[in-house]
């Protein structure tokens, strides 16, 4: 999953959150818009991809849950976009409701999804105003999200996040998350395996990791370094560069290189990573690998690596989604690609983008299925998916289980872009051997119902 490598606001070049645009106010423009269709829209089709009638009109019933009345349901859409000034989750947001919504909405009743931007450090604040007014939390992320676990579940607001960062949260109660990771295991388990057993055995025992300077990242080094080890591999490198940026990556070049690190393993800003790899070019150093984690994907790195990328040898693991690149061999993901074409054109499709797509499609189908609207409902309608693809985005993943999946995917960065890297798949765009690796070490566990004094039987 997408990497939230930040533990504190000096982290600036370490924030890789997902985020939105809008305010956090319950009455924005963002929540009055979707509430009602734009005059001369369109009916839109009800499918995506595999899946059918995910959105349509109806005549829904009368509700008195929080949220939801008989012409809305408004969803709190949680971002960091103060602080990092990036839309992808608000971007996912308004171009899945308001195609959702020119198709009939849930059952006749609009989606109106409503940001709430942590600006990091107030991830509780946010969650606090949720409490007061939205019907769940949909489709976005906090990089900092453990801070305001506790405060979700006291309030019983159910969350289907786009993406989970932290230990306190992956896996807590009332959290479904439409993918991975799956709390106590390392949710990269195949894609390292394949790099260092089969791409590229001989970087095994010669891994380094490098990552920025924060409580947050030094526990994932850590993960990672306990991981590698599991899977037979060593890390004999690693090292921490400032959060709040470096301004010549040359030191930190000479000494990958005086390591002979071969393998390399990048818990940072993709915007540092580019800069490293452009000094590790300067004094002639390639390592056989190198792990610029899937916020990298996007067109944004390969512009900032420029040359580098042909010495460098740059890989990403997506998880079980299939990449953008396979849109012509998978109609799901030209879906999307179709959608904001259509709803926001002007827009990036990243992998957090796909991420929050699989977040909404998961929580609008179980809200459909619904008689009667609660939260109760759709938490458990949500559960029962054993064999979760989105309609095609992702590799099947059961939703209630407390494993990670086997499959996944690898994109590699090269001068021209990002592609499909030659990790050979066995089922369509995915692998699907992955070892499972759970963690040994105490890294902390997930909140739950219990922790706040409260149990399902309080959610209705």
């Amino acid at each position: 999953m997408r990497r939230l490598l930040i533990g504190s606001v000096t982290v600036v070049a370490v924030l890789l959150a997902g985020c939105s645009t809008r305010s956090d106010d319950d009455t924005n423009t963002d929540a009055a818009r979707k509430a009602t269709p734009a005059a001369g829209a369109s009916a839109a089709s009800a499918d995506f991809g595999a899946l059918k009638n995910v959105c349509g009109p109806g005549t829904a019933k009368p509700s008195s849950v929080q949220g939801v009345t008989d012409k809305k349901i408004q969803v709190g859409v949680m971002s960091d976009v103060g602080f990092t000034k990036k839309s992808e989750f608000t971007d996912a947001a308004e171009v899945f409701t308001d195609w959702c919504n020119d198709a009939g909405g849930i059952n006749g009743r609009q989606l109106a999804p409503v940001t709430r931007d942590t600006k990091l450090m107030e991830v509780r604040q946010r969650v606090l105003e949720a409490c007061k007014a939205d019907f769940a939390l949909v489709g976005g992320g906090a990089a900092l999200d453990a801070l305001g676990v506790q405060d979700r579940l006291k309030c019983l607001l159910p969350n289907f996040p786009g993406q989970s960062s932290q230990i306190g949260a992956i896996g807590s109660d009332l959290q479904v998350i439409a993918s991975q990771p799956v709390a106590g295991y390392f949710q990269y388990a195949g894609y390292y395996s394949w790099l260092i057993k089969d791409k590229y055995p001989d970087s095994a025992q010669q891994v380094g990791i490098i990552s920025g300077d924060s409580p947050v990242t030094k526990v994932m080094s850590a993960q990672f370094k306990e991981a590698v080890a599991g899977l037979g591999g060593k890390v004999s490198y690693t090292d921490l560069y400032p959060a709040a940026g470096v301004s010549d990556w040359t030191p930190y070049a000479q000494s990958i290189k005086a390591k002979d690190v071969r393998g390399l393993v990048f818990l940072g800003d993709f915007a540092s990573l580019a800069k490293l790899e452009q000094a590790l070019t300067n004094i002639g150093y390639t390592p056989d690998w190198i792990d610029a984690n899937n916020n990298a994907y996007g067109p944004a790195f390969p512009q900032l690596a420029g040359a580098a990328l042909a010495k460098q040898h740059n890989y990403a693991e997506l998880a079980a989604t299939a990449p953008l690149e396979s849109a012509a061999d998978n109609p799901a993901t030209q879906q999307v690609i179709d959608l904001f074409k259509k709803y926001a054109p002007d827009k990036q499709i990243t992998y957090p983008v796909l991420r929050a797509f699989s977040a909404w499609l998961l929580f609008a189908t179980s809200a459909r299925d619904c008689a009667e609207l609660t939260r109760t409902c759709v938490y458990d309608n949500a559960l029962k998916n054993t064999d979760w693809t989105a309609g095609g985005l992702q590799a099947p993943f059961d939703l209630a289980s407390k494993e990670p999946p086997t499959c996944y995917s690898v994109v590699e960065a090269t001068a021209k872009g990002w592609q499909p890297a030659d990790f050979k798949p066995d089922q369509g765009a995915y692998r699907c051997d992955a070892p499972v690796y759970k963690y040994k070490g105490n890294y902390g566990e997930p909140a739950t119902l219990a922790s706040v004094g409260k149990s399902l039987s309080d959610l209705t």
